[in-house]
């Protein structure tokens, strides 16, 4: 079988939901360029997973208080030497890189934002041992009407001192989904160089 043949993982791990609709639009754009996909969650994925039954892997996680979600920091633990031998991305969705593309933001906030975006995805390389081929911060949403009373009080602050909107009848989404497409295409061109 080639590696054209054999589908492409798109792995996710989530809290509130926002990051499973990157890794669904990142699905899309893959089968609209005639790819096959296999969608999993991180938390859902069979400890077998066979990986070499797939000729690619883009993995997404979700940041929360300074980590990535637990079910990627584990899955990539215990399949990094098989990751090793796939062509590979890795997308860290977070809040803080909505506050370091956020241009209303003063440039010190946003510098700010942008080393806790890499201090965050350094400490998720190190921690699992695994550095993929590509890989990029995506900035993530308040998904206010997803939090419980307690984490939407405590999420409107940090939203109010990093810029965010305050609003909390309604998410924001702050995802640059243009963006996420020009990534996807970069990352099928490593896959078929001319």
């Amino acid at each position: 079988m080639n590696a054209r043949a054999k589908p492409i993982l798109v792995l996710f791990a989530t809290r509130e939901g926002h990051t499973r609709k990157v890794a669904e639009h990142i699905a899309a754009a893959l089968r609209a360029e005639g790819r096959d996909v296999t969608l999993l969650n991180a938390g859902d994925a069979d400890p077998e997973l066979e990986l070499r039954e797939f000729s690619a892997a883009i993995l997404a996680a979700s940041v929360h208080v300074g980590a990535h979600e637990r079910a990627m920091v584990r899955f990539v633990r215990r399949a990094r030497e098989a990751l090793a031998r796939l062509p590979t991305a890795f997308l860290s969705i977070s809040l803080s890189e909505a506050g370091a593309e956020n241009e209303s933001n003063a440039p010190e906030i946003r510098q700010k934002a942008a080393r806790e975006v890499a201090d965050t995805m350094n400490r998720f390389f190190e921690a699992t041992g695994w550095h993929p081929d590509r890989a990029a911060p995506v900035a993530g949403a308040l998904m206010y009407r997803e939090y419980n009373v307690l984490i939407r009080w405590v999420m409107r602050r940090i939203a109010r001192a990093s810029g965010g909107s305050v609003d909390t009848t309604q998410d924001h989404i702050y995802t640059d989904w243009q963006a996420l497409d020009r990534f996807v295409a970069l990352f099928l061109e490593s896959l078929d160089p001319a």
